[in-house]
């Protein structure tokens, strides 16, 4: 599992940690009953803290993403694939409605915008 910490980054470490392994999960890179790296390998191989490690599995956790048996691991959870896509449609949303809302106030036209989103889209 390949996750990249920032420490450039403005984000906490374990929010970077929750938000990739969350990004694995929706596209299907980690399936359902995967077994993740223990919070201690995953610490030691990310060069971090086993706490910060614990926080994000524990938010993943939460948010219904992973499940953890007590001896054996935390795995994959089998949750609906539709919800998982239907949350993240919602935050796209939101933030598009940000960008829309900011075009419309600095007189960006509609077809700039679209013009710009085709763009920002296809430079992945």
């Amino acid at each position: 599992m390949d996750i990249i910490i920032s420490n450039s980054s403005g984000r906490p470490i374990y929010e970077q940690i929750t938000d990739q392994i969350k990004n694995l999960i929706i596209t299907g890179v980690l399936q359902a009953g995967d077994a993740l790296p223990s919070i201690r390998l995953l610490a030691k191989e990310l060069h971090i803290s086993v706490i910060t490690t614990k926080r994000a599995y524990e938010d993943l956790e939460r948010d219904g993403f992973i499940e953890t048996v007590s001896g054996k691991g935390s795995f994959v959870a089998r949750k609906n694939t539709e919800f998982i896509r239907e949350e993240q449609l919602r935050k796209v949303e939101s933030y598009l409605q940000n960008a829309v809302d900011t075009a419309k106030q600095a007189g960006i036209g509609l077809s700039e915008l679209t013009e710009l989103l085709t763009l920002l889209y296809r430079d992945e």
